[in-house]
């Protein structure tokens, strides 16, 4: 089977760097779409600039059979206008040059945001009905309705991720706070949360991404993806701990306690991120394309740890 040239938007990412790697490491065809001169994504690579309505993807699309779109605005500081200009109406303007360019399939890396914040009583399935909390999430469900819009009319086909809270090397954000805290032994008051969080490490997320991008049954679906077996924030601390062999220092704090006190300091949502389930049910993509995680959560983290430990001996 002959494998078109796959392009990978925002390839110099978290996931893009990682996703071009896995690509090449399998022998496919891949190209990068980079924002400026200096990007560097470890293959060919073509400049597009910013992601918006106007951009101009005809040259980075020529010659390729599918495209990976994972160029987004995350910031918590964007302003609702700035998002939706890159997240929402620049995707839709991803797929209409697709189109023109004669591309297979898109596949839209979107979150788990764009259905839900929390989980409630079971896990999310990917039909049910969508309330996202934040003008992210509310961008990530208005691309994804976009998006099947304009494959119902124009034929493109389309796969959609979701994917939750991702880790591996070169993580950011709250997963690289919580390595830093462990590493440090910082006292963490999540001895007293029971729920359940998905996750996915960063070499699976890859793995479904490329699965989407091959696989004829995934034309038109939508999946959830994860490591699996969801994690309470005391789960995820001891292992994280044992990795880095360090204690575990966990307090007792009543869940509504902190979501009070986050409250009080204007940051409720944070505090509700750590007390509130958020599973996913990601029966679909395993059902319909076979999929199975490659690496284990202890493998992923392993991996993850040994980054951690490995960035110039700052953080550990």
């Amino acid at each position: 089977m002959t494998i078109g040239k796959v392009l990978v938007t925002g390839a110099t990412g978290f996931v893009g760097r990682a996703l071009v790697g896995e690509a090449l490491a399998r022998r496919l065809p891949v190209r990068g779409a980079v924002r400026t001169a200096g990007s560097r994504c470890g293959a060919e690579s073509v400049i597009v600039g910013e992601a918006h309505a106007a951009a101009d993807w005809s040259g980075a699309l020529q010659g390729c059979e599918s495209v990976v779109h994972l160029a987004n605005l995350a910031h918590a500081s964007a302003g609702a206008e700035q998002i939706q200009r890159i997240n929402v109406d620049g995707t839709l303007r991803l797929a209409e040059q697709a189109h023109e360019c004669g591309l297979r399939r898109l596949v839209f890396v979107s979150s788990i945001k764009a259905l839900a914040e929390a989980s409630g009583d079971r896990p999310l399935r990917e039909d049910d009905a969508p309330a996202p909390c934040d003008a992210y999430g509310r961008a990530k469900l208005a691309a994804e309705r976009a998006l099947r819009r304009f494959s119902l009319a124009s034929g493109l086909e389309v796969s959609i991720l979701r994917p939750p809270l991702a880790y591996g090397a070169g993580v950011r954000a709250n997963f690289l706070a919580l390595l830093r805290a462990i590493a440090r032994g910082l006292p963490l008051p999540v001895a007293s949360i029971d729920n359940r969080r998905s996750l996915i490490y960063l070499g699976n997320l890859c793995d479904a991404i490329l699965a989407c991008v091959l696989a004829p049954q995934a034309a038109g679906r939508t999946y959830h993806v994860s490591d699996g077996a969801a994690l309470s924030p005391p789960a995820l601390v001891r292992a994280i701990a044992a990795a880095l062999g360090r204690p575990a220092r966990l307090l007792p704090c009543p869940p509504a306690l902190l979501e009070s006190l986050a409250a009080a300091i204007g940051r409720p949502e944070t505090a509700k991120r750590l007390t509130r389930s958020r599973e996913l049910d990601d029966s679909a993509i395993r059902h319909e394309l076979g999929w199975q995680p490659p690496y284990s959560f202890t493998a992923g983290l392993d991996q993850t740890v040994r980054w951690f430990r490995g960035r110039n001996g700052a953080d550990s």
